[in-house]
């Protein structure tokens, strides 16, 4: 029997908070933001990026690679539609971290405001601390853009 024991590792932490406006009704903007998370997520380099959204309270947010393969990214801590979706796991992360994800969304004066928290604790890889603002940003623009496409099309009808 082999034991190895390494150098003590830092805990670290990390906030993301980002805020856009979409100009969509809060119902659409909701179901764009479960969209992405799910059957339309997209990559910042326009790569599908499909995954599976349970929206219930436990419900699972995972990556289905088929053949009982794929990766867990976290569990619905709190849904209150249209307004609240809450998300906590390990996200993209195979090592010890956790985060919290939370959408919050209002409706003002005829458009839709989200505002997007990401809080990380863990042995963070300085790859994903750097480039996790430019990814998120990315996806609440992929929201805004799928909210306002559904929009138009509804409003059209």
């Amino acid at each position: 029997m082999k034991t190895e024991t390494n150098e003590r590792q830092s805990v670290q932490s990390f906030e993301i908070s980002k805020e856009i406006e979409i100009s969509a009704p809060i119902e659409i903007a909701f179901e764009a933001m479960l969209d992405q998370l799910g059957p339309e997520g997209q990559m910042p380099d326009g790569k599908p990026f499909p995954m599976k959204i349970e929206p219930w309270p436990g419900g699972r947010w995972f990556r289905d690679l088929g053949d009982k393969s794929g990766h867990l990214w976290g569990h619905v801590q709190v849904i209150k539609p249209p307004t609240l979706l809450e998300i906590c796991g390990p996200l993209m992360m195979s090592y010890p971290a956790v985060n919290h994800l939370q959408y919050r969304f209002k409706a003002e004066a005829g458009v839709t405001r989200l505002a997007f928290l990401h809080r990380s604790l863990g042995s963070l890889l300085p790859e994903h601390r750097d480039g996790l603002p430019k990814g998120w940003q990315y996806w609440l623009e992929r929201i805004r853009e799928l909210a306002e496409r559904k929009n138009r099309k509804e409003t059209k009808r």
